[in-house]
């Protein structure tokens, strides 16, 4: 179930605005963690952005090398494979 927090705060004159603590510590937001911020014109919505974990992404590129290797594709075809997915984009408009 989740669990809402509900604060309030003040944008200051910079535009700055402070972030409670009991919502720092719920989401683990330390100095300088980043956030995305969205609006729907209404409303507005911080979002976390997390580091990408660096082993999870050494897996990826290991997957798709053995997948590049099972399939046959060499490193001269990545420059054809880019070439024909910008040709359909800008027949697509």
């Amino acid at each position: 179930m989740t669990q809402y927090i509900s604060e309030i705060t003040v944008v200051s004159s910079k535009g700055q605005v402070v972030l409670p603590k009991a919502i720092r510590a719920k989401l683990n937001l330390k100095t300088g963690s980043k956030l995305m911020v969205f609006s729907d014109g209404d409303n507005i919505l911080l979002k976390p952005i997390t580091q990408p974990d660096i082993a999870e992404f050494r897996e990826m590129m290991d997957a798709a090398q053995q997948w590049a290797d099972e399939v046959g594709m060499q490193e001269t075809d990545i420059n054809e494979a880019i070439a024909s997915v910008r040709r359909k984009k800008k027949t697509a408009k």
